[in-house]
């Protein structure tokens, strides 16, 4: 048992780093990836916000990558107004019981997106319905919308003003790379709007 799981944890894993290899080698892949990054430091550096959203493991990715702009990344500074419409389950039950668990991102960024802000609709399929209904709000209320979704966008793509599209059909390995990615962009982000002397 325990070689047949050492075989299984190795080939994962290098299922994992063949993935980020092919995003590495596309050059879409990481013009949409300095995209995102360019909007993100643009819309925060002109006190815009950025509000996250998506189901499952993608609201989790969600609420990570807000924390790592309103807390920190790598060094002190000051906070980045980024906020997780998945974490308030008063609201979240609320817009699903009166209109319907379609709208319950589209109903909340309809009341907190403005021009200049980013909504960043998370679908691992590209699909999703109350994802797909968010980005279409945000782009109605003058906000960038951006997609994070895999290797098919073609439902969230024409929504969307950027997408970052990983290069897989595995929703874990596409998680994966979203998050890895996001890892490098809340870095750029942090190291423009919050230059260190010397680095």
């Amino acid at each position: 048992m325990k070689t047949t799981d050492q075989k299984a944890i190795a080939d994962y894993l290098d299922q994992s780093r063949a993935v980020l290899e092919t995003a590495l080698a596309a050059p879409a892949f990481l013009a949409a990836a300095s995209a995102v990054a360019e909007a993100w430091v643009s819309c925060l550096g002109n006190g815009g916000k950025v509000l996250l959203f998506g189901n499952g493991g993608s609201a989790g990715d969600a609420q990570h990558i807000a924390g790592e702009l309103l807390s920190r990344f790598r060094y002190d500074r000051a906070p980045l107004p980024a906020l997780a419409l998945t974490v308030d389950s008063s609201v979240l039950t609320a817009i699903a019981n009166d209109y319907g668990y379609e709208q319950v991102f589209s109903r909340q960024v309809a009341g907190l997106a403005k021009p200049g802000d980013v909504a960043v609709g998370i679908s691992t399929s590209g699909r999703s319905p109350n994802v797909l209904e968010g980005l279409k709000m945000a782009r109605a209320c003058g906000a960038v919308a951006i997609g994070f979704t895999g290797e098919d966008p073609r439902d969230m793509g024409p929504l969307c003003d950027i997408v970052l599209a990983a290069p897989s059909g595995s929703t874990p390995l596409i998680q994966q790379v979203h998050l890895a990615t996001a890892h490098i962009i809340c870095e750029r982000v942090e190291a423009r709007l919050f230059p260190r002397p010397g680095r």
